[in-house]
Parts: C-alpha cells; structure tokens; sequence
C-alpha cells in the first residue's frame, strides 16, 4: 500500500521526493538514517544544530537541484554555531547560482563515523517490478559499476548473495587491516528498502547513497536519499 508521503507528493504532481520526505519515508520503514531537522532560516538551524549535536551537515533543500554535491550544496563538519550561519549563508548563494532553483530549506544533519560507502537502489521495470541494485557508493558508483542486481521482493538469503557478488565485499570484510563492517546491518538495510519499493509502485528510481556501513556491531545508516516518482 502506497505510503502517505509518496501519495501526497504524487496528488501534488511532484515527481521527486524533497530529501526531508525521502529520510522520513526511510524512517517509516525502519532503515536507519542520522538525526536531522530542517530549518527555515539561520536561527532555527542554529538551533537545530545544538539539539542534534555537533558536528553537523547542512544540505540544500530545493527540488530543482538533484546532485547536491556537484553544485557545492553539501556542507560538512560543522562544529559550532558561527559555522551554521556560514553555511546557510553559502547555501543561499548556491542556489542563486542555479537557474530557476528555489531554497525550500536547509537540512542539517548529524555527521555520522566514518566508514565504507554504499549504494541501494532500485528501478522499476515494466516487466518484472522493481529491480534492486547495491555496490560501492559515493563518488565511487559510476566509477567502477560494481553493483550487484536482484528483483524484488528480495529475502535474507538474496540480500547476502548482493554483497557477496560485488568485488567491494572485500573492504567489508577486513581489507589491508580495515576492521571489517556491520554487514547483518547492510543485510536488514536490503531487506527493508526491497519492501518499500514493492509498496510505493509510484516509485520509478530511488538512490541511498551513500549508505555508510561502521564497524562490525555499529550499525548502517542512509546519510542521503532521492526517489524519483510517476506523476
């Protein structure tokens, strides 16, 4: 059954999610994300900021601008409140850069550790449904194509065979004295977004990434989302 926040946005005829909506609609699911908050203006970010805890990002919120990072619309690291003024004032600026692109908000978001970067994502298929997909993530992805490919609903059994068929399992499991990662975690994250695109038919693309997988016992979690829907 198609989730309220996808059937709003569909009646709205928006065909993407806003990155607030798409962490949220993880959240209804149960796939981890950090702690965010939105905020309208430098105040409320600042105050976001001190109730989530520093250090923090702060991420444009406009449905004009799909890759955030290739237009300067990710800050990281922030530490303190000067700093959170300094990026709302840098992300206004972005966005006068862009053509036709408005600033709905600005998230900031708990940093989180560390660790390997993933990709979950999934497409649909006229023919067999929606079609998930899960590889080495951030920068990464359209570098070197490894990515593994399953039809959904996917089950536990499927979900580890995916990570073990992309050369990346290597760095999962301990590569070169890197401390192996929390894959029953990246297994739970496969599992549950197999079943979010099954409910959500109105979904046609849908990228996490990067999904940051910590050490083994630490958990997994979605630090940026997009989905893409059918209007």
């Amino acid at each position: 059954m198609t989730h309220p926040i996808v059937a709003r946005a569909v009646a709205e005829g928006r065909g993407k999610l806003r990155e607030d909506e798409a962490l949220a609609l993880l959240k209804a699911y149960g796939i981890p994300t950090p702690e965010y908050a939105v905020a309208r203006d430098e105040e409320e970010a600042v105050r976001a900021a001190e109730q989530i805890g520093y250090p923090v990002a702060a991420k444009i919120i406009s449905p004009q601008i799909v890759h955030k990072t290739d237009v300067g619309g990710v800050i990281l690291g922030i530490a303190d409140p000067q700093g959170v003024r300094e990026a709302c004032r840098r992300l206004r600026e972005v966005v006068k850069r862009v053509p036709y692109a408005e600033l709905e908000g600005v998230l900031i978001q708990k940093m989180v550790p560390k660790g390997v970067e993933l990709i979950v994502g999934a497409v649909y298929d006229e023919i067999f449904g929606h079609v998930v997909a899960f590889g080495l993530g951030g920068i990464f992805t359209e570098l070197y194509k490894d990515i593994s490919m399953r039809i959904a609903p996917i089950d536990e059994q499927d979900a580890v065979e995916m990570i073990r068929e992309v050369k990346a399992y290597r760095l999962l499991t301990g590569f070169r004295g890197m401390p192996p990662r929390d894959i029953p975690a990246i297994v739970d994250i496969l599992i549950k977004f197999s079943r979010l695109v099954e409910d959500n038919p109105e979904i046609r693309e849908a990228d996490l990434n990067p999904v940051i997988a910590l050490e083994e016992g630490k958990g997994a979690y979605v630090v940026d989302a997009r989905f893409i829907l059918q209007v």
